[in-house]
């Protein structure tokens, strides 16, 4: 300490603090001080939000969109997608002539809300989808061809694959041979040569126009129903009796999907999801409402409610559980329903909570107590014994909270000689 007993502070430091609590260096992104001016007057900001936009790349233009972000001034052309056009004629010619239409998607949360949208949509039509959600121990991963031989046995002509499908190439072709015509609405990261489904929208599908690759599947499934909605409406499906819906109705689920997949809230995704939680706080869907009650919520919803009280309720169904249960429970409009199957996602959520603190302190004992521990190393590996599949992904973030680099968990299926990793950088 210097000798007039004040503290020097490193010129690093960030409004005087060197360290956030976990012990990492705070850093100070430059910020362009004559636009940090010229946002700070144009829309009534304190200095310092202001500053923090202008780190964030915000510009001049876009601040409007991003502090106060609208459907109508964002919301990007349906067409623009690859194929989008071509899944929209191929849903509503099944609707018209009364295929059977199988809904397959992921067992997570962005699967689970696109999933309950599109089936609210048919709901709305007058058709029921019926729903397929994988078993993530039985049957990992998207779509096999034994799923889609299943699906096709029980009578489907058609499946809509969501939050999954764009790698699935084997299933796909098998869905093919067998009779069974695939659409994939999907958001990951793609190959150029796309599986041979009967159409592939993927705002990052190689050559796609729309610009929305932040989009998780539940923003991409919205913008699908846009493309519904057009479909049906040129072909005077619409009645008195059986108006055009409005998909802003299900706002609620996209933003829980957005959230939940840590997407990059810009541009049209940030409406969506600042929209979606500003309609959640309706309670209008009853899954929801009784999720929220059950996990002692409280105030109005924010990123909070939808990242930590429903997700990983939701999620929990898929990781120890069965894994439809989060489908069902966003796509059900009875209360008793809603509340039995929120009921069921909460106690799997703590069960998952306490499979997954015991592999955390099991995988860091090994870790740690290894004669080849390098705390140095740039990459920790680390594998136990029946750790459970669903809490794994879990397991290696928390081991990269705790030890700052990227961590590879790897659960060992002694009695199948079968190794189940995932990794967290």
């Amino acid at each position: 300490m210097p000798a007039d007993g004040v503290t020097s502070i490193s010129p690093s430091a960030f409004l005087g603090v060197e360290r956030s609590l976990s012990g990492r260096s705070w850093r100070e992104r430059p910020a362009d001080l004559a636009v940090v001016r010229e946002i700070q007057q144009r829309h009534g900001l304190i200095e310092p939000l202001a500053r923090a936009l202008v780190s964030r790349g915000v510009t001049l233009d876009h601040a409007e969109h991003y502090l106060r972000p609208t459907l109508k001034a964002l919301f990007p052309d349906p067409s623009l997608f690859t194929d989008m056009d071509r899944a929209a004629e191929i849903l509503i010619d099944a609707l018209e002539r009364g295929r059977p239409t199988m809904v397959f998607a992921d067992y997570d949360v962005d699967g689970a809300t696109s999933a309950a949208q599109l089936v609210r949509w048919f709901r709305h039509m007058g058709v029921e989808l019926p729903i397929y959600i994988p078993d993530r121990l039985t049957e990992g991963y998207g779509p096999s061809p034994a799923a889609f031989r299943k699906i096709r046995d029980g009578g489907a002509e058609l499946v809509v694959t969501l939050d999954c499908g764009a790698a699935a190439y084997d299933a796909i072709a098998s869905a093919g041979e067998i009779g069974l015509e695939a659409v994939v609405i999907d958001h990951h990261l793609m190959r150029d040569d796309p599986p041979a489904a009967a159409a592939v929208v993927n705002p990052n599908r190689p050559g796609c126009q729309s610009g929305q690759g932040v989009l998780a599947a539940a923003g991409v499934t919205f913008v699908l129903l846009a493309a519904l909605n057009r479909e049906a409406r040129k072909r005077g499906l619409f009645t008195e009796e059986r108006p055009q819906p409005d998909p802003r109705q299900w706002l609620d689920l996209v933003a829980l999907g957005e959230v939940c997949d840590v997407t990059q809230l810009v541009g049209f995704n940030r409406a969506l999801t600042a929209l979606g939680l500003r309609a959640m706080g309706n309670w209008a869907n009853p899954g929801l409402k009784a999720l929220f009650e059950v996990g002692k919520g409280s105030g109005e919803p924010s990123v909070f409610t939808a990242g930590f009280i429903l997700g990983p309720r939701i999620n929990a169904g898929g990781r120890i559980g069965r894994s439809d249960l989060g489908a069902r429970l966003l796509s059900t409009d009875d209360p008793l329903e809603a509340r039995a199957l929120a009921e069921e996602l909460d106690s799997l959520n703590t069960e998952r909570k306490a499979v997954e603190a015991a592999v955390v302190e099991e995988a860091a004992a090994i870790l740690e107590r290894g004669s080849n521990f390098n705390p140095d190393a740039p990459v920790l590996v680390v594998a136990g014994d029946d750790w459970h599949p669903g809490v794994i992904g879990i397991v290696a973030g928390r081991l990269r909270e705790r030890y700052r680099k990227p961590v590879v968990v790897i659960g060992i299926d002694r009695a199948a000689n079968v190794g189940k990793g995932s990794g967290r950088s």
